[in-house]
């Protein structure tokens, strides 16, 4: 342990600075990760069609209650 009270600024930089960037566990490469290879499933084909179908309904109920308020 060092108990040394005075030290450089160069010192005191890198003490700083090693104890703002942790080090980290290493990574394993994408292409081994399961999710990287894995095609994505789920609803995500169904998306553009939902955002359409609702902004189509949004504008039918705009369109309805500016004519119809007349």
């Amino acid at each position: 342990m060092d108990t040394r009270e005075s030290s450089t600024r160069e010192e005191e930089k890198e003490h700083v600075l090693g104890q703002r960037d942790p080090e980290r566990e290493p990574q394993p490469p994408a292409h081994r990760q399961p999710e990287a290879r894995r095609s994505p499933r789920g609803l995500y084909k169904l998306l553009p069609i939902i955002v359409a179908a609702i902004s189509v309904t949004l504008a039918l109920i705009i369109i309805v209650g500016i004519v119809g308020g007349e």
